[in-house]
């Protein structure tokens, strides 16, 4: 019984069936369903219902964590895994919410671990005819988001007690896109050491991230062929053999790459 029902817990993460499908698409809208219960809340007083939801969320994430902990080839590994840490994180947060309900956000980074497994990936393509013409595309956005998301969650958590121009998730946010843009207003800054190392790593980080989303917009670094030997169809933009086989591949071209 036990082996049968961890076939079926495999399954579901790993499989390729409708049901296996049907439950990762289930992660990503409880995913995001969670970040915007923590935007939302945000802005709200702690009263009982949040705590309530609080709870169900908590008890969610650490369910999940306990199903791929049990089907992990290496189990301590797998702890030791970012996104392992990252939803234990999250999940102490939303079983005591007075350690930082801005560390709620590191949830988000549960998101982009789904949308990069090969599975949900490739279901999506599969489905979605706007996710396979603009993958490359999405999957930075993505990264992009996960990261203003993330960083606005770590500012809100640790500045909103100190800060009177940290209120609320919504200026911890506004904070992050004008360091990452480094438009810098000035109307909210962060004070002492810790706070410049907060907005240096934002700029650093997030105009590497923005510059590889308008590299893709604008020059795709990978173009989609599917080479008619080998089946491989994402390739260099100025490729004329398939890396994977050899095989000699037609890219259309405007001469500019």
């Amino acid at each position: 019984m036990r082996e049968k029902m961890k076939d079926r817990v495999v399954e579901l993460y790993q499989g390729a069936t409708p049901r296996a499908h049907r439950f990762r698409y289930w992660l990503l809208g409880f995913d995001i369903v969670a970040i915007l219960f923590v935007v939302v809340t945000s802005f709200t007083a702690y009263g009982p219902w949040v705590q309530g939801l609080d709870l169900l969320f908590g008890t969610v994430i650490l369910a999940d964590l306990a199903a791929r902990l049990w089907i992990a080839p290496r189990r301590w590994r797998f702890l030791c895994y970012p996104t392992t840490l990252a939803d234990l994180v999250s999940a102490a947060s939303f079983f005591a919410p007075l350690a930082g309900e801005g560390f709620a956000f590191l949830r988000i980074l549960r998101t982009l671990r789904l949308l990069h497994m090969f599975q949900t990936k490739d279901r999506l393509r599969a489905d979605f005819r706007f996710f396979r013409d603009n993958e490359q595309l999405l999957v930075a956005a993505t990264n992009l988001g996960v990261f203003i998301f993330v960083m606005s969650g770590f500012v809100f958590a640790t500045q909103h007690r100190g800060s009177a121009d940290i209120g609320n998730y919504a200026d911890a946010l506004y904070f992050t896109v004008t360091a990452l843009t480094t438009t810098g207003f000035g109307d909210i800054t962060l004070s002492g050491t810790g706070g410049r190392m907060i907005s240096v790593a934002i700029m650093i980080c997030g105009v590497t991230l923005f510059l590889r989303l308008a590299q893709v917009l604008f020059r795709p670094s990978k173009v989609r062929v599917t080479c008619q030997t080998c089946g491989l169809f994402l390739h260099d933009a100025d490729a004329v053999h398939c890396k994977h086989c050899g095989n000699t591949i037609n890219i259309k071209t405007d001469g500019q790459v």
